[in-house]
C-alpha cells in the first residue's frame, strides 16, 4: 500500500540533442553574474565549454569561472567557490559536468551565505538551512547521480577524513538542468560503467526496504530493466543515442524522489561506500559495486520475500525446483555477474583500500539499514568480505 507523502520537485529539464538551445531562454529569470563551475577540462576537450561561453555571452552574461572541481569534491573546493559568490556577488551558479561538479555547485550555494562553519552546521549537525541560498542550475556530462534534479550534496571533508551527503530542503535543487545525451559519449568506459552502477545501486537502495507491492516498486522494476538493458548495448557501441538517452533518464528518474514515495528505503550501502571514498577516492559507483555484493549476502534473509521478486523480475531467474533462498542467492550471483560485464572490480581491494583501513572505515559509518539496523561489527565484516572478494 501507498502511505501518505508529500512530493516536490522544481526542477525544469531540457532534454534531448537540442537542449542547450534552451539556454538562454532558461537564464532570462536570473540577473547578470553567473559562477561557472567546472571539473578538470573535459568540457573543453569535447566543445561544451565554448558553447557554454557564447550562450552566456549572448544572454549578457558577466562569468566568473570555478574550475578543475574534483571527482570527490572537497569542503576546501566548496569554501573556495562560497568565496567567489559572496566576492562577485553572483546571481546564479552554473555547473557543467557530473554528479560531483553539481553537487559541489549546491554545496557552494548553501555555504556561501552561512555564518559559521557550513560543514559543522549541515553535514555533521544536520540542522535546518537557515541563510540564503543562491539559484543552481546544471549542464550534464555524465549519467549518474541524478544530482541534475535532486537536493542532494555529498562532499568529502580531507581534514577530518570523512565523506558525507546532505539532503537540503526543495530550493537547493538546480532550477533547471540541461540533459544532452549526446556529451556523455566521451566519459571514459570505467566511469560510463561507474554511474551505470550508481544508478543501478540508487534503484536498489529504494527497492530493498520495508513497504511492498505499491506502484513504487514496479517503477523501480521497470527501471532497473531498462538500465540494465541499454547498458549492455551502451557497453558495446558509446554512441547509441537511445541506449545513452534511456540510461540518462534512468539516472535522473532513480534518485529525483519520485521513485521513493512511500518507500522506507536503505542506503547503507552507500553509507559505507562513502567513507570507502574518504580514504582511497575511489569512483563512486565502482565502490558501490564492491560493497553491493557482501551487503546483500550479509542482509537477504531478512528481506527474503524482495530478494525473490528481484532475482525473478530484474534477472529472470527459474524459481522451479529452488528453495527461496537458492533463488535470492542465485539473483545475487546474476548482479556479481553483471558487475563484471561493467569491468568493474569486485574488490575494495583493487579501489586501493587496505587492511589497516577497514576498521576505521567501520568506524565512521553513520549506522543504519532498511531490512535490519547493523552494528559496526557487521559493518566491517561487511568490509573485511568486499576486501577478500575476488
Amino acid at each position: 500500500m501507498l502511505n501518505d507523502f508529500i512530493f516536490h520537485n522544481p526542477t525544469k529539464i531540457y532534454f534531448g540533442r537540442t537542449a542547450l538551445s534552451h539556454l538562454k531562454e532558461a537564464l532570462a529569470e536570473f540577473g547578470p553574474r553567473v559562477l561557472l563551475v567546472y571539473g578538470k577540462g573535459a568540457i573543453k576537450r569535447i566543445g561544451l565549454y565554448s558553447a557554454v561561453m557564447k550562450e552566456l555571452a549572448a544572454a549578457g552574461k558577466q562569468v566568473t569561472e570555478l574550475a578543475g572541481v574534483s571527482p570527490n569534491p572537497r569542503y576546501s573546493e566548496v569554501l573556495s567557490g562560497a568565496a567567489l559568490v559572496r566576492e562577485n556577488e553572483i546571481d546564479l551558479i552554473l555547473a557543467v559536468g557530473g554528479g560531483s561538479v553539481i553537487d559541489c555547485a549546491k554545496a557552494i550555494s548553501v555555504s556561501a551565505y552561512c555564518e559559521g562553519d557550513a560543514w559543522q552546521k549541515y553535514w555533521v549537525d544536520f540542522r535546518p538551512l537557515e541563510n540564503r541560498v543562491v539559484a543552481v542550475a546544471s549542464i550534464l556530462t555524465m549519467a549518474g547521480t541524478a544530482s541534475e534534479m535532486n537536493s542532494g550534496s555529498v562532499i568529502t571533508n580531507e581534514a577530518a577524513g570523512i565523506k558525507e551527503g546532505r539532503v537540503f530542503p526543495p530550493e537547493v535543487c538546480p532550477r533547471f538542468s540541461i540533459l544532452n545525451p549526446e556529451y556523455t559519449y566521451t566519459v571514459p568506459k570505467y566511469q560510463m560503467a561507474s554511474g551505470i552502477f550508481d544508478i543501478l545501486s540508487h534503484l536498489m537502495e529504494q527497492y530493498f526496504s520495508g513497504e511492498d507491492d505499491n506502484t513504487s516498486d514496479y517503477l523501480l522494476e521497470g527501471l532497473m530493466e531498462s538500465l540494465i538493458r541499454s547498458a549492455r548495448v551502451a557497453l558495446r557501441e558509446p554512441t547509441d543515442y537511445e541506449a545513452r538517452s534511456n540510461i540518462m533518464w534512468c539516472a535522473t528518474m532513480a534518485l529525483n524522489y519520485i521513485t521513493g514515495v512511500s518507500k522506507t528505503q536503505d542506503w547503507e550501502v552507500h553509507g559505507i561506500e562513502h567513507q570507502l571514498g574518504a580514504y582511497t577516492d575511489c569512483a563512486h559507483g565502482a565502490g558501490l559495486a564492491a560493497i553491493s555484493i557482501p551487503y546483500y549476502r550479509h542482509i537477504y534473509k531478512d528481506g527474503l520475500h524482495r530478494f525473490i521478486r528481484f532475482a525473478t523480475r530484474i534477472f529472470g531467474v527459474c524459481p522451479e525446483g529452488k528453495t527461496g533462498e537458492e533463488i535470492a542467492l542465485e539473483g545475487i550471483d546474476r548482479l556479481r555477474d553483471f558487475v563484471s560485464e561493467l569491468s568493474l572490480p569486485l574488490s575494495i581491494r583493487a579501489l586501493g583500500a587496505t587492511e589497516k583501513m577497514l576498521p576505521r572505515i567501520a568506524e565512521t559509518v553513520e549506522l543504519g539499514g532498511g531490512y535490519r539496523f547493523l552494528s559496526r561489527e557487521e559493518i566491517l565484516k561487511i568490509l573485511q568480505d568486499a576486501y577478500r572478494a575476488e
